[in-house]
């Protein structure tokens, strides 16, 4: 796949995307593809080592195979994740370019109120809010979701405050247009796509974010369970089965790096002021193989 910034199946790209699709594919299959239920405790195999017949990744201090919990977390990790995105994207985005778009008292009123919350951490963000309404996987999404809609807020209200002033929207203004319809009919889809890199390295951060709240016992709740729930488990048992601390973790990097470096192909494919132009001698090159250019010309 091609545009005139280049191409945006990069090896990188192409790895990372097919560790990620393996991984999706595998939470969405979580409960056909677990051999065990995850849930379901053997007093005859605690703590299995890791390759044991029948738990490739071993087994917990309740004869849990961590394999099953591992696939089965993973819809929990991913789903969360999106959730906080979904979540950040519905009220930062309309927000921002309302603000952009009208400026004035609303956007100095908005504006304010994210900078105060841009301030504080997302972790204490999360305790505040899980002080005031509980601890529990849906408290945590709503509280890392909030420390990520000031960012998208003001990405989509500086995009919008450029865009406005494109002939485009002049014309639409012209031909009595409503504000609304300019706003989400015309300028969204010419803004969006500049967004997406950050709403993908957005999911990434969202999985450390939720598995740190659950890894401190404030997130997922038991009998749930995400990656963040098993590091939890793992780090009470790492000298029984160290592969239950492990396994985990080098889950989390690999996909949150994975994520990362796939939003950078977005970031560079969307781009061109990022990306490495070919120098004269390569093109002169690609239009003497076209025929374009004579040599000796």
């Amino acid at each position: 796949m091609k545009n005139k910034a280049g191409k945006f199946f990069t090896p990188i790209v192409s790895i990372t995307g097919f560790i990620l699709l393996v991984v999706l594919i595998i939470s969405l299959f979580s409960s056909f593809i677990a051999p065990y239920d995850p849930i379901q405790t053997d007093a005859s195999a605690i703590y299995a080592k890791a390759f044991s017949p029948g738990h490739i990744f071993g087994t917990d201090g309740l004869g849990r195979d961590l394999f099953s919990r591992l696939i089965c977390s993973a819809k929990t990790s991913i789903l969360n994740a999106f959730l906080v995105v979904i979540f950040e994207v519905a009220v930062g985005v309309p927000l921002g370019l309302i603000c952009g778009y009208y400026r004035g008292w609303i956007d100095s009123a908005v504006t304010r109120v994210w900078d105060v919350v841009s301030a504080l951490p997302p972790l204490l963000l999360s305790f505040l809010l899980i002080a005031v309404m509980g601890k529990g996987m849906y408290t945590g999404i709503i509280a890392i979701s909030i420390s990520y809609i000031p960012m998208t807020c003001k990405m989509a209200r500086s995009l919008i405050m450029t865009e406005k002033k494109a002939v485009y929207v002049e014309a639409c203004r012209s031909m009595g247009m409503s504000d609304a319809r300019i706003i989400f009919v015309h300028i969204l889809p010419n803004v969006i796509t500049t967004m997406i890199s950050q709403f993908t390295l957005d999911i990434g951060s969202a999985i450390t974010a939720m598995a740190t709240l659950s890894f401190l016992g404030l997130g997922v709740q038991a009998p749930d369970a995400d990656w963040g729930t098993l590091l939890k488990d793992g780090m009470g048992n790492i000298y029984n089965n160290a592969s239950l601390l492990v396994i985990p973790a080098i889950c989390i990097i690999t996909v949150t790096v994975s994520i990362n470096l796939f939003s950078d192909g977005i970031q560079n494919y969307i781009d061109p002021s990022l990306r490495k132009l070919p120098s004269f001698k390569q093109y002169e090159k690609k239009l003497l193989r076209s025929g374009s250019l004579k040599k000796g010309a």
